[in-house]
């Protein structure tokens, strides 16, 4: 099998989300969605996509190139919304780091009002149960910084191993430098939950 010819299911659900590829006409609510998170992105997060946005034809646009990237499998954006409310809970990022391997790294935010209730943990079980049993991943990594005590939560949570610290490689927004924890998860570690 071509594991480039994989393709990364652009709907699914979980117990309490449904999760899609962002797509054209999704600029308005993104917008204001990045709006009301900037400032709980502006230290861990400072650099995604949702965090600088200027307008809704500025995230209109981001849409269209991130839809563009899925098809392209360049990477895959996954917005997760709520299955009782609609509301958007949380942003999940898979990059191809290796199709040959195949690694994936994994990234996510959690929309500021709908922290510390497990949706990223979720969704994050659900993506390398993806990863795993459909893109034929070997491994799968996440980074996060090393005082996001959230962050390295769900990876622990996602039964993810600990390989070590990059020791300030990050730069913050306030000049400071930061230190990055990086986690992975194989294939024969992995244990369908």
């Amino acid at each position: 099998m071509n594991i480039t010819l994989a393709s990364f299911p652009t709907t699914f659900e979980t117990e309490r989300m449904l999760l899609r590829g962002y797509q054209p006409g999704d600029g308005a609510w993104y917008y204001a969605m990045s709006l009301k998170n900037r400032e709980h992105l502006q230290w861990y997060e400072w650099d995604n996509v949702a965090a600088n946005l200027a307008s809704v034809e500025e995230a209109e646009t981001l849409m269209r190139d991130l839809a563009a990237g899925w098809q392209a499998q360049k990477y895959f954006f996954i917005a997760a919304f709520a299955k009782t409310s609609g509301e958007f809970i949380a942003q999940i990022y898979i990059g191809p780091v290796d199709w040959k391997l195949p690694e994936f790294e994994i990234g996510y935010f959690v929309e500021v009002d709908h922290e510390g209730q497990g949706f990223v943990t979720e969704a994050v079980k659900a993506v390398l149960g993806i990863l795993f049993s459909q893109m034929h991943a070997h491994r799968v990594r996440l980074t996060c910084d090393q005082t996001n005590t959230r962050s390295f939560r769900v990876a622990e949570r996602c039964h993810m191993q600990l390989e070590g610290c990059l020791r300030e490689n990050r730069r913050n927004p306030d000049g400071t430098y930061s230190s990055s924890l990086v986690y992975s998860i194989l294939e024969s570690e992995y244990t369908p939950k």
